[in-house]
């Protein structure tokens, strides 16, 4: 099982990868600023890699590492199947 502090690492990165990049989408959809674009694409591309080598780190399947990789939900997806059960 994952320690403490890997779990809080995901879960920031995934809340910051999956948030930024429907901010992205929004502002596609809608006015289209190329200041969004430019400050939210690479925080969306820094939390994505970030969620990726956290996960790999994780003593973790290669089937969870796999889903890390998934776009915009890898993250809560690895979050979702590595934590721990209820007592």
């Amino acid at each position: 099982m994952p320690g403490p502090a890997e779990r809080r690492w995901l879960a920031l990165a995934s809340v910051v990868e999956t948030a930024s990049l429907a901010v992205l989408l929004l502002n596609l959809a809608t006015v289209h600023l190329p200041g969004v674009a430019s400050v939210l694409g690479p925080v969306h591309g820094l939390a994505y890699l970030v969620t990726i080598a956290v996960t790999c780190l994780m003593p973790t399947t290669g089937t969870t590492r796999l889903l890390s990789v998934v776009p915009a939900v890898g993250g809560l997806l690895v979050l979702r199947r590595t934590r721990t059960p209820a007592a």
